[in-house]
């Protein structure tokens, strides 16, 4: 349980659905909250509302809650980062100079950098500077927003590189309502996060497909053996990809009802553009952008991921679903332990 009279100065930094239940979650823990919105109208609106009624209508923000449009105003000695994994980068290089120098940052962005396939903790990095690294967290596993906001029990894993940060963490952020696991696995929590996001829009386009759930059975566990390769590849443990993380996340993702990349798969495969999928809601599909660093990182790890490649073609080449799916059953027969 979160250790009382420790630290009650927080901060998120977006207020997406995602983030603005993160800050629900630590105003419930306690905390002073401020709270960073992107769009000033917005900000405007939620100061005035006292709610996120674009993001997460229905969730009354106390007022303990500070919301800002300011970065330099989310100065705070613990910094939750809940944008999308597109904006990352530019939002932490506009937040470095107003970084308090012990603060701990934590991580609840997924997805990888386009185009230099870069994890989330290592945007950070780059961006933080080294000096960050042992205090620096990623916080992953399947969590849906408005499930959490409602006081749904639900169990993530916060993954650091420092065993002793990842304790802290589990103990000052976890309630009756949300459990956290630690683990040092950093890459394989990392990937997993991003990766199942493009096996969920396949998912959907399944569904949209008309097809059953055999079908969408075998997608997600042929799924998680790619993302288990490339993720054991690039230095991860294969049991984190077994863990919530990985699996959980997975299987939460692809099957959902709230799951904004398993909707957009729904609307291709029902014959709609990716743009208009996108143009159909505000929220950010992560898997769009993974589509297209995950290809570029299994290349560069040597790595087979036909599944993500298809969905890569059906997303980028105008490759139709029911043909990238007809390809895939084609393939040449094979073990199904091969690695």
């Amino acid at each position: 349980m979160n250790q009382p009279g420790y630290g009650k100065r927080a901060s998120v930094i977006g207020a997406g659905s995602w983030g603005t239940t993160l800050a629900l979650v630590l105003v419930r823990l306690g905390y002073e909250l401020k709270l960073w919105v992107y769009e000033p109208a917005l900000a405007e609106r939620m100061r005035r509302e006292r709610e996120n009624a674009v993001f997460l209508p229905g969730f009354g923000l106390p007022e303990s809650i500070h919301v800002t449009h300011a970065l330099a105003e989310a100065a705070a000695p613990l910094v939750v980062v809940a944008v999308p994994s597109h904006a990352l980068r530019a939002v932490l290089e506009q937040f470095r100079p107003a970084l308090p120098p012990a603060a701990e940052v934590v991580l609840a962005t997924k997805g990888l950098e386009t185009g230099t396939c870069l994890r989330v903790s290592e945007v950070a990095e780059e961006v933080l500077g080294a000096g960050i690294r042992p205090r620096l967290a990623t916080l992953s596993g399947p969590t849906f927003a408005r499930e959490i906001a409602a006081g749904d029990p639900a169990a993530v894993v916060i993954a650091a590189r420092d065993p002793a940060l990842a304790r802290s963490l589990q103990q000052r952020l976890s309630s009756d309502h949300l459990r956290l696991y630690t683990s040092a696995d950093v890459i394989g929590v990392e990937l997993g996060a991003s990766l199942k996001n493009v096996i969920a829009i396949a998912s959907g386009i399944c569904q949209g497909l008309g097809l059953g759930s055999n079908t969408r059975a075998a997608l997600i566990a042929r799924g998680l053996a790619e993302i288990a390769r490339l993720a054991v590849a690039a230095g991860a443990q294969a049991e984190t990809l077994a863990g919530l993380a990985g699996l959980g996340d997975l299987v939460l993702t692809c099957t959902g009802e709230l799951s904004r990349n398993r909707a957009l798969g729904i609307a291709l495969g029902q014959g709609k553009t990716l743009e208009e999928a996108q143009a159909a809601t505000p929220m950010v599909a992560e898997g769009v952008h993974t589509a297209a660093a995950g290809v570029q990182l299994a290349a560069r790890w040597g790595v087979e991921m036909p599944i993500l490649r298809q969905m890569h073609r059906v997303l980028f080449e105008h490759l139709a679903p029911r043909q990238a799916l007809s390809e895939l059953m084609q393939r040449p027969p094979r073990a199904e332990a091969e690695l």
